[in-house]
């Protein structure tokens, strides 16, 4: 016996002797807020413009921590159980308890077991220091007087607050969980200032045995407890269910917020950024959280009601005009997307119609058209990559001669395709490349297929390009951070985009598609474009304001085509919603005209004496401007039908006393109905030679004559001509893609031919 304390003493003494020294230097432990500011949580914030977070995003997956958690925002009930469970004399001592010290020491002398006399300060000492923490044998003797050293100097340095707040975010709880932020919304779904006494008592456990078994981390909380309650009132059966439903939970989803896409490119721009390094624990965006919010359940709300019609995904970006600052990024609608993951503000889809506004502007730049130009809207046979198209429009009959400012109001597909063989599909290519348009090909690998938009795109990059034609054709790069300075460049003429601007603005323009009455109209000053692709496969709505410009994509991410989704019925809703939720209290005035353009009174002329469109005021560049508009005086319709245009498009024509045969379509025809149109307004022109002729549609009578019309439907099809005799005279196949509505054809019968 008296050999033993004189062992421990000569031990303690060295111990003492060698730990002083690793310590000594002033410096060797860290100031409160130092330690604070070096805290990195697993998660990254994204914040909005003001400073709210949007989104909470898991950056390091090795370790879950949570935020920093302020004493006062820890509930009262766990730092009194951790207290009592792990330093009941916290507030007493100095960094060390000398009575639990001196307890253990003599129990340890008589083999006795005894609570450990380690404090709350010297764990903190061993979270901050690695040289003080225990290793898979324990703590060595130089490691304990350490420890026990450096507490002290916490003590002298910290104040008690601030000991018990930094240990409660340090401290490791279980598996990878580490401080009381991690811990209380993993296992109780909750901030740390919710936890109650039973949550509070399983916490205080948990920081003696944290990977314990769910009994034994109960029954260690019972003791807990009822040093809390009086032991009578402490339910520990109950606690014990809890215990373990608690310890099998994972509430703490690695994502949580409005803005998971947005936050994912914030970073990812952030990684790339020269000399950044680490990842941060807050990342500012331009985004504004209420527009935010607003989009994301505009969204969802909008995809719900369309439930039934295989559309599930969209996307929304709304840009500041003046900065290019994203003020609002969704990439899916979430819950509703079997691909919530992908982003589809970035994936690339087909823009359909939306590309028209810039070829029209590239064609008057050209000095090509005017905005009063008269355009041929015929039967045409458009060759593409994927077969011959034949594209309709909104009413049983193509239009004839329309103006161009008709023709991209109402978003008619042929005269887009004469317009860019006027301007060649090498030079759109060059022009939407210069607006932002990231197009993969070369303009003569689209073909005139570009004027409808086969071409595949990103929502940013074309939201972006009406941007560009917002601010009078000047291109600056969209951003995710402040841009108080953006660098333009002209990109385009910005006498032709404010023409073109000019037209989507125009409700009488869009009138023969979309009437005058429509979803796109706003009670302030907005231009705007719907889009689908070929097959229903992509649905948008793109336009802009004097200070705002917002794109929808809906569709979905799969590639899978809607059912009876168009222009108006799919991403046109929830633009419209987005843009008068940013002109609640906003005005929005029309441009300014740049210098260049003039106005000039037009009128239009026909053959029969009426005019083709109604009289109005048209703006020019300067020197194409003139009053009147008319056919070719020596032109007959005739002579119109039965030519080849300069575009090479073939178009019927009619010659009598000839056999009977079918002049167009030509046989292995794929007609491409438009998407933006609803099926019932779409009809296909048939023209043959010959007289007494009947039309048969996969043997049915549909109608009689040289000329028919029918509404199509899905499917291949043989359509025969049989003549006065009843003998099939001619016969063609053709393929129809798209929505279609078979039973109207089938009530229309002969009378469509009329």
């Amino acid at each position: 016996m008296n050999r033993e304390p004189k062992r421990i003493f000569t031990s303690l003494t060295l111990a003492l002797a060698l730990a002083g020294g690793a310590i000594s230097p002033a410096h060797a432990v860290a100031t409160f807020d130092e330690v604070k500011r070096d805290f990195r949580p697993s998660d990254t914030l994204i914040l909005d413009r003001s400073g709210e977070v949007i989104q909470r995003l898991r950056t390091d997956s090795a370790v879950r921590r949570g935020q920093w958690v302020a004493l006062p925002d820890v509930s009262p009930a766990l730092r009194t159980a951790l207290v009592l469970s792990e330093d009941k004399r916290f507030y007493e001592h100095s960094g060390v308890d000398w009575r639990a010290v001196s307890a253990a020491a003599w129990g340890n002398l008589w083999n006795t077991k005894t609570r450990g006399a380690s404090t709350l300060s010297m764990q903190l000492a061993g979270l901050l220091d690695e040289d003080w923490r225990a290793g898979a044998g324990g703590r060595s003797m130089v490691q304990k007087v350490g420890q026990t050293v450096s507490a002290q100097v916490l003590e002298a340095r910290w104040r008690k607050d601030q000991i018990l707040e930094a240990y409660l975010n340090l401290v490791p709880f279980r598996g990878e969980m580490v401080g009381i932020d991690a811990l209380s919304r993993t296992l109780f779904g909750k901030a740390a200032h919710g936890l109650d006494e039973r949550e509070a008592a399983i916490a205080a456990a948990l920081v003696r045995a944290p990977n314990a078994k769910a009994a034994q981390v109960s029954q260690r909380a019972c003791g807990v407890l009822k040093t809390m309650q009086a032991p009578a009132k402490a339910d520990c059966e109950g606690l014990d269910l809890f215990a373990t439903a608690a310890l099998q939970r994972k509430a703490f989803d690695p994502s949580e917020g409005v803005a998971p896409h947005l936050a994912r490119r914030l970073l990812a721009a952030q990684a790339d950024t020269p000399g950044r390094s680490g990842v941060p624990r807050t990342l500012a965006s331009t985004a504004r959280a209420p527009l935010q919010r607003f989009a994301v359940q505009t969204l969802t709300q909008h995809l719900r009601e369309l439930q039934g019609r295989h559309v599930e995904d969209g996307a929304i970006v709304v840009l500041d005009n003046a900065t290019g600052e994203v003020l609002a990024w969704v990439g899916s609608s979430g819950e509703l997307s079997g691909a919530a993951e992908v982003d589809g503000v970035m994936a690339l889809r087909q823009p359909g119609s939306t590309l028209k506004p810039f070829l029209y502007a590239e064609a008057i730049a050209e000095r090509r058209i005017t905005a009063a130009s008269l355009l041929e809207d015929s039967s045409s046979q458009i060759p593409t990559a994927g077969g011959l198209y034949i594209p309709q429009n909104y009413d049983r009959q193509f239009k004839g001669l329309v103006s161009a400012r008709t023709a991209l109001g109402a978003s008619l597909n042929v005269p887009a395709v004469r317009t860019l063989v006027m301007v060649s599909p090498d030079a759109f290519h060059k022009q939407l490349k210069a607006v932002g348009l990231p197009l993969k090909e070369s303009g003569d690998y689209y073909g005139y297929s570009l004027a409808l938009g086969s071409s595949e795109v990103s929502l940013l990059s074309l939201t972006n390009a009406y941007r560009t034609l917002a601010n009078g054709g000047r291109y600056s790069a969209p951003s995710l951070v402040k841009n108080p300075k953006p660098v333009f460049k002209p990109a385009l003429d910005a006498r032709a985009a404010f023409i073109a601007t000019d037209i989507m603005a125009d409700p009488m323009a869009r009138a023969r598609t979309f009437g005058t009455d429509s979803i796109l109209a706003t009670r302030f000053w907005s231009a705007v474009k719907t889009g689908t692709s070929k097959d229903m496969r992509d649905n948008w709505a793109m336009g802009f304001s004097q200070r705002y410009t917002v794109g929808v994509w809906v569709g979905n991410a799969s590639g899978a085509p809607m059912w009876d989704v168009s222009g108006t019925t799919g991403a046109a809703p929830i633009w419209a919603a987005v843009m008068n939720y940013l002109h609640k209290t906003e005005a929005s005035r029309a441009p300014t005209p740049p210098a260049g353009l003039v106005q000039s009174q037009i009128r239009f002329g026909n053959q029969d004496g009426t005019p083709l469109e109604a009289t109005r005021t048209e703006w020019f560049l300067k020197g194409t401007e003139q009053t009147i508009f008319a056919m070719n005086s020596g032109a007959t319709p005739a002579r119109l039908e039965g030519a080849t245009g300069r575009n090479g498009l073939k178009r019927p024509s009619a010659q009598p006393d000839t056999p009977p045969r079918i002049t167009a379509p030509a046989s292995g025809t794929i007609i491409a109905l438009d998407p933006d149109i609803p099926p019932k307004h779409q009809r296909v022109s048939f023209s043959a030679e010959g007289r007494g002729t009947r039309w048969l549609m996969d043997g049915k009578e549909f109608a009689r004559g040289p000329r028919a019309q029918w509404m199509p439907w899905p499917g291949r099809h043989v359509v025969q001509l049989v003549d006065a005799g009843g003998k099939v005279a001619d016969e063609i196949r053709l393929e129809v893609r798209g929505a279609g509505v078979r039973e109207a054809s089938v009530r229309g019968g002969v009378a469509a031919a009329r």
